[in-house]
């Protein structure tokens, strides 16, 4: 199987954050993915985290359960120095954000092939890593090959 990553946005989704339309896509996309070759970059914990406490409003330790459920279903990518030092360049040849920057670095340092995000542009290639956007109609036809 295709090793794969996922950002932040799949995560609040699945979480209920922007409604139940995008909470049942998220899910029944999640159940469809390896959870051995699915990766989460730690930094995708950390803005989780962010967002369940500063727009849901959870409490930190109702958040940090959560978190750390999502960290129990999927491998982790840490954020090594030489994912930090790929973000830095990826940053500014691409005008990524920083914080978007980590998260493509990780799946490129971890070897991901496709990295599932509504944030960044669909299609997007760097270091060996497709964005796909897996809310996106019709379907990116990476991610229907993944799925299928």
């Amino acid at each position: 199987m295709t090793p794969i990553a996922i950002d932040t946005n799949v995560l609040v989704y699945a979480e209920g954050l922007n409604g139940v339309e995008r909470r049942d896509a998220a899910l029944a996309l999640l159940q469809q993915l390896d959870p051995e070759t699915t990766y989460l970059p730690a930094q995708v914990l950390a803005e989780l985290f962010h967002v369940l406490v500063r727009k849901a409003r959870l409490t930190r330790a109702a958040a940090e359960r959560i978190v750390l459920s999502w960290g129990e279903t999927f491998p982790i990518i840490e954020t090594s120095s030489d994912v930090t030092l790929l973000a830095m360049t990826l940053s500014r040849d691409h005008d990524v954000s920083t914080w978007d920057a980590i998260i493509l670095a990780a799946a490129a340092d971890a070897r991901c092939r496709v990295l599932l995000s509504e944030d960044l542009q669909d299609g997007f290639c760097w270091g060996g890593v497709t964005v796909v956007n897996p809310f996106a109609a019709p379907p990116h036809d990476r991610l229907r090959r993944l799925l299928a």
